[in-house]
């Protein structure tokens, strides 16, 4: 599973970025909100992120080995990268 340093960015520039490995993920966004997750990978060698916040607010995405590319609940696309 891909760990280290994760940082995503949303059209608008906001930045949710932490630590983590698998199952341990752990990132904070700009008005300190902390988004737990994990990342699984799939039968196709992509890999699953599946956060959620403190409200139950969830965002999701999938990794293509170029970069990651999360959407939340409203729509709002992330794009990120570990590094």
């Amino acid at each position: 599973m891909p760990g280290g340093f994760f940082t995503f960015q949303d059209a608008q520039n906001h930045v949710i970025s932490g630590p983590g490995y698998g199952d341990h993920i752990t990132l904070s966004d700009e008005l300190g909100n902390q988004w737990r997750g994990i990342a699984e990978r799939q039968s196709d060698d992509t890999v699953r992120y599946i956060f959620r916040d403190q409200d139950g607010n969830a965002i999701s995405g999938v990794s293509d080995g170029t970069g990651i590319t999360l959407r939340d609940e409203k729509g709002k696309t992330w794009r990120g990268y570990v590094d």
